[in-house]
């Protein structure tokens, strides 16, 4: 394999600096789609582009087992030096580099002698809708293991180590609207102040309880009442909620104890409050199968001490809305570290690139294991 790695080396260099200096962001992702569309083809896979959106999949041999690797293809919309712009601070465009690099080297070294692989490149991964969206296509319909992976900061993992599973946690994005009355400054029994019904929500919120073992938080995270002038009571005010919990089933209950506070609220102000979730991740649910499959691999790759079992993580990642909703699927995300700093989602993120290769060692070890394997 090592041959066949230092051979692929300068095309993921290629590879990886055109998707890098060529961001898009959710479902916007239209030449990406293309320059992976000719650049896949001209290397002699078939190609099919997902229907209605932007993304395509590869799929190579036939039969069973069937063993699908998913990447992410969208940027992140954020100010870069002052100015609002697509910029790759998540790491997708190493993600897509590593599964473009693991679809040659498996195709060099002959993977799958038998069976079905699948690369599924997935837009709109940072809306948390993209996973959904292939999901209404059945693409991942037949798949028996499936496999993702995703670039981890130095606080987590150490350049060079890697862990054979990622643990994120869910969350939901809430969208919310108080509806008062709008009164003068000096005559405040006649109207309904949205801002003291926007702090008796937020002082509603601290009270919520869930297990006390399972991290959870909700807080207002956007406010907005009132106009330029100070005399005039708002009426009428907009806000956000964040919601996150490292289990899906405390999710549910922190979520239905929201939904009651903000009845409460309602009904104690006499206001109406409407609202609605814009956004939301469910929690990883990892397959103990795939993830010992990915641990083997990572200890094959680097050696056993620089294999980490898993990391538990507050962010969310769409990628676990495929175990979620096909529970028969078995599956991992790859953590790979890299020597990423400051941080995921830092306008100035950077990693060590060489770890690319790496990472697409460890993947083609995991599918091929995955053929491998009788479970």
């Amino acid at each position: 394999m090592n041959e066949q790695l230092d051979l692929l080396k300068p095309k993921v260099k290629e590879v990886f600096e055109h998707l890098h200096s060529h961001p898009e962001v959710s479902w916007q992702e239209v030449e990406t789609t293309r320059y992976l569309q000719e650049l896949l083809e001209r290397e002699g896979f078939e190609v099919s582009l997902f229907e209605g959106m932007t993304g395509l999949s590869v799929t190579i041999g036939e039969g069973t087992p069937v063993v699908g690797l998913r990447t992410d293809i969208d940027a992140l919309w954020q100010e870069v030096d002052g100015v609002y712009r697509a910029n790759h601070s998540c790491g997708h465009d190493g993600h897509m580099t590593m599964a473009v690099g693991t679809l040659l080297l498996a195709r060099e070294l002959g993977i799958p002698s038998k069976g079905t692989l699948k690369v599924i490149f997935q837009p709109a991964e940072e809306k948390g809708k993209g996973a959904l969206a292939v999901l209404e296509q059945g693409i991942i319909d037949d798949l028996d293991y499936l496999f993702g992976v995703h670039l981890r900061a130095m606080d987590e993992l150490d350049d060079g180590s890697s862990s054979a599973s990622l643990r994120h946690g869910a969350a939901k994005m809430v969208s919310g609207t108080i509806m008062g009355t709008e009164a003068h400054g000096a005559r405040p029994h006649q109207g309904q102040n949205a801002i003291e019904v926007g702090a008796s929500l937020v002082h509603a919120l601290q009270g919520i309880h869930c297990n006390p073992m399972v991290s959870h938080t909700a807080k207002m995270t956007m406010f907005q009442a009132g106009g330029d002038s100070a005399n005039i009571i708002p009426g009428t005010a907009k806000f956000s909620l964040d919601l996150r919990a490292q289990e899906n089933q405390v999710m549910e209950e922190l979520y239905c104890h929201v939904q009651r506070v903000i009845a409460a609220v309602s009904q104690q102000h006499g206001v109406e409050i409407t609202y609605e979730v814009m956004a939301e991740m469910v929690a990883a649910e990892v397959d103990p199968i795939a993830e010992q499959i990915m641990a083997e691999a990572i200890s094959k790759t680097v050696g056993e001490h620089r294999m980490v079992r898993t990391i538990v993580t507050p962010g969310g990642e769409d990628f676990h809305f495929y175990a979620v909703h096909r529970p028969t699927v078995k599956s991992t995300m790859l953590g790979l570290g890299c020597g990423l700093s400051p941080g995921l989602h830092h306008p100035h993120m950077t990693f060590n690139q060489e770890s690319l290769v790496t990472g697409i060692q460890i993947l083609t070890h995991a599918i091929e294991l995955a053929f491998q394997s009788k479970k």
